[in-house]
């Protein structure tokens, strides 16, 4: 087949060259296979390995990591595969089997300008339940945070058209978060993913996987939370300005000749003259005035922050400005029916709607928000 296979390895024992033997069988003639800095005594697998004609070993002289071994790989095909039309990414320790692996490249070569990721089935009986919910919960965390439905995010069955690996081998990552900023990369360059479901096949409970669930999962977890915290952050700096600019301006117009002279004549302006200052029309005027000014500069700083740092959107600011203000208008009548709905439920007065009713209202749509700007506002 005109695919390469690319299997990066570490340590391994005698099931690397049944994975070999299994390839070959199935037809594919290019097999890369990666010594990831093995120790001496595993270094038998891969000599036996190079000597089918249909094998490349390559070699780090020091532990790197998967996603260096995948990006050298990659580098090795572009530069001396000038016939291969993509790779096919493969794990050494028999979890793939050659009959997936063969689907996976077929229907790479079918679908055309697509990645291919060989999904396994966590419902399957055989799935050992950590990784069952290990994996159940990433998947969720990677559609809730990063707008991306993906059932298998650890997959390291993975068929990449040829085009795409010159983008790939300049993605960040050298050990197993690689995988997840690989998603992340597919994604920001707008790049189609299919799932082709694959056997879910786990060899003595997973044992000699050399994922850390510790420190591995810090390094994917931090990539996907890094959304949240840009868009925490983004909301704090923004409120920082808001207070801070009404403050200033409520200051400036304290005792304004001008506004003294203004009148509030109209039955719902008198309304609000009467709720927010007890009938006076110069500080209820001023309250506004400062309101509107510090809310609209620190939205304005809130919608460039969160499209080109949060989201690190390319939508254009015509598509999505009138998306985020439209969102923002909304926000703020749920914020204030909210605060209403809870004090006519549950009462207390003016110390609970001010101290619990609201941080409540205001967490719940902070997520919301979150949601509808990665998915709508800012997609």
């Amino acid at each position: 087949m005109d695919v390469t296979v690319v299997l990066p390895s570490l340590n391994p024992d005698e099931k690397l060259n049944s994975v070999v033997d299994g390839l070959i069988q199935k037809g594919f003639t290019d097999i890369v296979v990666v010594n990831d800095g093995s120790k001496a005594d595993h270094l038998e697998p891969f000599k036996k390995a190079a000597e089918h004609p249909e094998v490349t070993v390559l070699t780090h002289e020091v532990n790197k990591g998967k996603g260096r071994g995948l990006k050298t790989a990659f580098e090795f095909v572009l530069e001396n595969r000038p016939d291969s039309k993509g790779v096919v990414t493969v794990d050494g320790d028999g979890q793939h089997t050659s009959h997936d692996i063969l689907k996976c490249a077929e229907r790479m070569l079918s679908e055309k300008n697509k990645v291919v990721l060989g999904c396994r089935d966590f419902d399957s009986p055989n799935v050992p339940p950590k990784s069952r919910f290990g994996n159940k919960t990433t998947s969720r965390v990677f559609s809730m945070f990063c707008g991306m439905k993906i059932s298998d995010t650890q997959t390291g069955l993975r068929a990449i058209p040829r085009e795409f690996l010159p983008m790939l081998v300049q993605t960040k990552g050298e050990r197993f978060e690689y995988e997840t900023e690989m998603f992340f990369a597919l994604h920001n360059h707008k790049i189609s993913w299919v799932e082709e479901t694959i056997d879910t096949v786990y060899i003595d409970d997973n044992s000699e996987t050399h994922f850390n669930p510790f420190l591995d999962s810090i390094k994917i977890y931090r990539i996907i939370l890094k959304f949240i915290f840009k868009y925490t952050l983004s909301s704090l700096i923004c409120c920082v300005i808001d207070i801070g600019l009404f403050n200033l301006f409520n200051f400036l117009l304290a005792g304004s000749v001008l506004l003294e002279n203004i009148k509030i004549d109209t039955g719902i302006g008198r309304f609000f003259v009467k709720i927010f200052s007890g009938g006076n029309d110069a500080v209820a005027l001023k309250v506004l005035i400062a309101t509107v000014v510090a809310r609209v500069i620190s939205s304005i700083v809130n919608y460039i922050l969160n499209r080109n740092a949060v989201f690190e959107s390319n939508t254009s600011v015509k598509r999505s400005v009138w998306k985020y203000y439209l969102l923002c208008f909304i926000q703020m009548i749920l914020a204030a029916a909210g605060v209403f709905g809870f004090s006519a439920l549950f009462g207390g007065g003016e110390a609970l709607e001010g101290l619990v009713y609201k941080p409540i209202v205001d967490v719940l749509l902070f997520l919301v928000s979150y949601q509808v700007q990665q998915r709508w506002v800012f997609r």
